[in-house]
């Protein structure tokens, strides 16, 4: 099925979209020039994109936007995902519905497109995008090439090949790619008016987050709770990360198959959580934290990415509505002897935390601090907090 073919003025265009089926979309193409292979999936928020193409757990994505007006709210520095003290590349590609307008917030420091093009992202505009997310929701989230050529030579045939030569992310170890090359200490708060960003003034616990991919509002969210972080390197060992004497252990999010990960990261994350030290795993955290206490993951066929999310948890009766962003998910009936879910996607009923008893473990799937989104789960953070002053008391 070959949308848009048809469609002579789009073909004529400077952007398009192959996936590996054959099917080609043809738009204005925007941001970096150039190709980019890597699996499409779509992203339901209404806001945020900026935060969404700069969280490193979309590296080797490609986003679908539903939502169809982007631009509005411009770029800024206060709100990207990426650290600037670590992996600076997220997303490979964003597709959007409609061209993108001129900023109209007064925190915008530059334009969205001026802001894809310096970061280095391929976007295309003027794209059914409901037709992609059928296609998605139906059949999978495809292997996908995306193609930005200010002179319009775009050689449809070839763009189809790489998708389909393309391996995937199954199996993928992209986290090894995405972590901070070198550690680094923050005490960031979470932004607030009219201040904007600033360091906590004085910290209470001192948390070691191991960095898979980190987003940067988690430690920002921390701070919130009276926490200054250390960043690690995600090849840290599980000794090294005790010897900064933490209060508690975050391992964070990040992106590819965390089976692949969990065959380096496996030994650390089990010895961490040997230890007695509190600990949080959040999203790809969470999933490496089941796979190595024992539990499985599998791939999702379109996964959940979005700031709409509801979930469930277990213990109070009440729902959240969350951001999320994975494609693997924790299968619930591999937990080990010890371990309880705690929250579950409303959505179709997939794992979405789970606990030790008798030990200070929590872990969740969703994104507690959010980024874009409610901050209904911002709870998390203070829970884990408690558990840091627990384990101080001895």
């Amino acid at each position: 099925m070959n949308f848009a073919r048809a469609n002579q003025e789009l073909v004529a265009g400077t952007g398009a979209l192959a996936l590996a089926d054959g099917s080609v979309f043809f738009g204005r193409g925007l941001g970096a020039t150039g190709t980019a292979v890597a699996e499409l999936c779509f992203n339901t928020a209404m806001t945020g994109h900026q935060e969404i193409l700069s969280d490193l757990s979309y590296r080797g994505q490609i986003v679908c936007f539903t939502f169809p007006h982007v631009g509005n709210v411009g770029a800024n520095d206060e709100d990207l995902q990426t650290s600037p003290h670590g992996v600076d590349f997220a997303a490979s590609g964003a597709v959007f519905r409609a061209e993108v307008t001129p900023p109209s917030s007064w925190r915008a420091s530059e334009s969205f497109s001026d802001w894809l093009s310096r970061r280095g992202v391929i976007a295309i505009s003027g794209v059914d995008t409901r037709a992609l997310t059928r296609r998605i929701r139906e059949h999978g989230m495809p292997n996908a090439v995306i193609a930005h050529a200010p002179d319009g030579a775009i050689d449809t045939d070839a763009l189809v090949g790489q998708a389909r030569a393309w391996a995937g992310i199954e199996g993928a170890d992209l986290a090894k790619d995405a972590t901070a090359p070198a550690d680094y200490a923050t005490a960031e708060a979470p932004w607030n008016w009219p201040a904007g960003v600033e360091d906590l003034a004085a910290s209470k616990h001192h948390v070691v987050i191991v960095d898979f991919g980190l987003k940067r509002d988690i430690a920002r969210c921390l701070a919130g709770v009276g926490a200054r972080a250390t960043v690690v390197n995600a090849r840290a060992g599980a000794d090294a990360i005790l010897a900064l004497n933490p209060d508690g252990v975050v391992l964070s999010n990040g992106p590819g198959d965390p089976a692949a990960t969990a065959q380096w990261a496996g030994d650390m994350v089990r010895n961490l959580a040997k230890s007695g030290t509190p600990l949080l795993g959040i999203c790809l955290g969470h999933q490496l934290l089941a796979i190595a206490l024992g539990g499985a993951t599998r791939k999702m066929p379109q996964g959940h990415h979005g700031a709409n999310h509801p979930v469930l948890d277990i213990e109070t009766g009440r729902v959240e509505i969350v951001s999320m962003n994975h494609g693997f998910t924790v299968d619930a009936d591999s937990l080990p002897p010890g371990a309880s879910e705690t929250y579950r996607s409303l959505f179709d009923g997939t794992n979405s935390g789970f606990a030790i008893k008798g030990a200070p473990i929590l872990s969740v799937q969703h994104h507690p601090e959010a980024s874009p989104g409610p901050r209904d789960a911002a709870s998390i953070f203070t829970r884990f907090a408690a558990l840091m002053d627990a384990h101080k008391r001895g």
